[in-house]
């Protein structure tokens, strides 16, 4: 153990080496935190720790598996595979998958995705007879999710007077009762959304006692990654299952706490101390990623938060080249700036293309850019597009997989009842629907046992439905019997679904039969392995030999965006958002639309936590590069179809200067040969970084004190954005005065008169 140790610096061995009682270890960006994660697991092990008493648990599937594998290399695969290691929701996945019927469900439960819920709630919508354009889909879910991330059953949501009017003051009283719907019809499919995986293993710990102390003592080593992004049901789950002996580590840093808007708590490590008040803490403060120049400028942005654990972070990489701004005319010039640099960039320094990432604060921005970067023939790619798995004809085929292993999953029912087509129209399908919800059963029984329901159904209609209850329990009578690859092969056949696909000639029919071949192939891999994917899964004897459908859905059910990959993506310039490229790194990184409003958004203004996390949001920003960071901005930009004149941003101003080249002069046309004027262009002023914010015209509330001052409560005003609205209240003088405002179309906003834009209607 001795040589593994070695390659530690003197804070990695020491975060590794506390094993007993509780640990918190600070991991800077690029200090090395999966490598104490691995470590440490791997030093359990070769202490004779019980590997099926480890629980690891990370954001993704893709951080799972990379600790694995680096775990496997250190210590050998037998022990390494029997880790309980995975994500959040695939770890009690398989808690709830064992203990399930103690909360009235059955151990086959189907998973449902965000896709499955929006169906679902467009049709509870629709059978309210609710105002699909007030209540649409993607509210409604994130009001609920919100509501499970909170610890909020449907009961204690219909139950608070608070919540209902909240509901009711943003004119969609009716929230509740579709949260008591969705989960009465979740509850009836035998299905959970990923937040149930969640608030269910929690209401599971907290109302069974024994099962509680059951997974108490099996788990008696934790380790959670990235502890900062936690939610409140996830630190209640961790609390509850430390509880016992406490032998709790917990990796993370604060300073990359980006994900408030999912329902990430910050304050879980911030106060990590005081729920464990003689923990021991570590600090990884040697940046291996960055220069130092980089490392600096970093440092010199995040010292502006108050809310932190402070550390310095520091490198002995070379000092590197200065950050260097690009400012532009306009967002389409802004476009050809950086498109240009990176071609100039690829010639100068003979680089490839996947070197290169550009990080915006919005999807919106990338239009621009992916026109530049396409005149200069760069390819690129956009992360957060279409998945795999999320391509219809995939979604088709395991749906009819899903309803093999629960017949009682109603969206992948409705979903193939007439796919391919077999004569089991919408009007069937409706008259099913009102049977079943007339009778409280399923629509799987209607369909099943027709002749309990008086349907007024032909012979013919009756008969097709035979033919596919029939069809669907021969796969179900399977699905424990066969592998997961044969029993899938058989139902793209016997579905009719492979048929379908081959005889559609066209360029996308073609491409969405090779998609299910990929899918097929893709199960035939899983298939094939020695042991199960599903992490800390412990299967019985007579199960070892063979992987079943049922596996494969779990694990399929819960990859995440970050763990999908495409060959066909290989060596392209990176588009994505900031968000999205936490954890990631690049050589050259370029941060586009560098502007007031836009980032930091004008929606965190309202309060120092919001502009706060948006700091932390640059921060990671900055913190992605390796050898060189670009900022950019325009002067103009489009917005909501007007042009606007822009101001750079603030965090711009808070990079300490000495770490900064500014731009003397734009281009508006990029030339196709290498510069060396874009590489070194000489310095100007840093005065003309900032420009007058001119949203003063008409009736704006932007500039003028006395308009600020005219807003208040009662008032109807109009924001460019949000619409019409009421002043509900308005707090604070000068600079710092803001109102809460209730719009129509989007409920209530806290706004910094500022900056808000409003108009005084009438």
């Amino acid at each position: 153990m001795a040589d593994i140790l070695a390659d530690l610096n003197k804070e990695q061995k020491a975060a590794v080496e506390a094993v007993e009682g509780p640990v918190m270890v600070i991991a800077g960006a690029g200090s090395g935190k999966t490598r104490v994660l691995t470590y440490r697991v791997a030093h359990l092990l070769n202490m004779g720790i019980d590997p099926f008493n480890i629980l690891a648990l990370t954001f993704t599937n893709k951080a799972a598996r990379e600790m694995k594998e680096r775990i496997i290399r250190l210590v050998g695969s037998a022990d390494a595979k029997n880790v309980w290691m995975g994500t959040f929701h695939s770890i009690f996945a398989r808690v709830l998958r064992t203990e399930a019927q103690r909360i009235g469900f059955p151990s086959n439960f189907s998973i449902y995705d965000t896709d499955d819920s929006k169906r679902l709630i467009k049709a509870i919508i629709k059978e309210m007879n609710a105002d699909d354009k007030v209540y649409t889909p993607n509210y409604v879910l994130h009001r609920i999710s919100a509501a499970k991330t909170n610890l909020i059953t449907a009961e204690a949501y219909n139950a608070s007077e608070e919540l209902l009017l909240q509901d009711k003051m943003a004119g969609k009283p009716h929230i509740g009762q579709m949260y008591k719907v969705y989960k009465q019809r979740c509850f009836k499919a035998s299905a959970m959304d990923f937040d149930d995986l969640l608030l269910n293993t929690y209401m599971l710990l907290r109302d069974f006692p024994e099962v509680l102390l059951k997974y108490q003592r099996k788990f008696q080593f934790i380790l959670v990654d990235e502890y900062q992004d936690t939610n409140r049901v996830q630190y209640m789950i961790i609390k509850q299952l430390a509880a016992n002996n406490e032998n709790i580590c917990v990796v993370g840093d604060d300073a990359q706490s980006i994900y408030a808007f999912r329902g990430a708590n910050i304050q879980n490590i911030l106060n990590f101390k005081r729920d464990y008040p003689d923990a021991l803490e570590f600090k990884l403060e040697q940046n291996y990623r960055s220069t130092r120049m980089i490392v600096k400028a970093a440092n010199s942005v995040i010292v502006n938060n108050k809310d932190q654990i402070f550390k310095e972070i520091w490198t002995e990489n070379d000092e590197g080249e200065r950050i260097q701004l690009i400012k532009a005319n306009s967002d389409s010039e802004e476009g050809a700036l950086v498109a240009n640099s990176i071609f100039e960039n690829k010639m100068n320094q003979q680089v490839r293309n996947d070197a290169f990432a550009i990080l915006y604060r919005t999807n919106a921005q990338s239009r621009s850019i992916e026109e530049a970067l396409r005149k200069l023939n760069i390819p690129y790619r956009i992360y957060g597009g279409l998945s795999f798995y999320n391509r219809k004809e995939i979604k088709d085929l395991l749906a009819y997989m899903r309803l093999c292993v629960n017949n009682n999953d109603e969206e992948a029912l409705r979903r193939i009842i007439n796919y391919p087509a077999r004569g089991i129209g919408k009007t069937t399908q409706e008259k099913i629907i009102i049977a079943a919800e007339a009778h409280n059963t399923t629509q799987w029984d209607v369909y099943a046992h027709p002749g309990k329901y008086q349907l007024g159904l032909n012979s013919g209609v009756l008969n097709r439905m035979d033919a596919f209850v029939t069809m669907i329990r021969s796969f179900t009578a399977q699905v424990k019997k066969k592998n997961a690859y044969d029993l899938a092969k058989l139902i793209a056949g016997s579905s009719g679904m492979l048929k379908e696909l081959y005889e559609d000639k066209t360029p996308e029919g073609i491409s969405r039969y090779e998609n299910i071949e990929e899918l097929l192939n893709a199960i035939k891999e899983y298939s094939d392995k020695d042991s199960p994917l599903i992490p800390g899964q412990e299967l019985n004897a007579e199960d070892q030999s063979i992987r079943t459908l049922d596996m494969f859905l779990q694990e399929v059910a819960l990859i995440t965006d970050a763990d999908t990959n495409d060959d066909d993506d290989r060596d392209k310039v990176s588009l994505m958002t900031i968000h999205a490229a936490k954890g990631l790194e690049f050589p050259y990184v370029y941060v586009v639309g560098m502007e007031e409003n836009l980032f930091p958004s004008i929606q965190s203004l309202g309060s120092r936590p919001d502009l706060e996390e948006e700091r932390r949001l640059f921060y990671v920003a900055l913190t992605r590069a390796e050898k060189r960071l670009y900022l950019s901005y325009a002067e103009t930009r489009y917005r909501w179809g007007n042009l606007t004149i822009c101001e750079a941003s603030r965090f711009i101003e808070e990079i300490n200067e000495q770490f900064l080249e500014f731009p003397q002069r734009t281009r508006s046309v990029p030339s196709t040969k290498p510069s060396k004027t874009l590489n070194n262009p000489p310095a100007f002023q840093r005065k003309n970084l900032k420009k007058v914010n001119a949203f003063d015209s008409g009736s704006a509330v932007g500039v003028d004190p006395d308009l600020i001052q005219k807003i208040q409560p009662g008032i109807e005003v109009e924001h460019s954005r949000f619409g019409k609205g009421k002043v509900i209240s308005v707090e604070g003088a000068g600079a710092s005065r803001k109102a809460a405002v209730f719009f129509k179309n989007v409920g209530q906003k806290q706004l910094l008169l500022k900056y808000a834009k409003l108009k005084i209607v009438g």
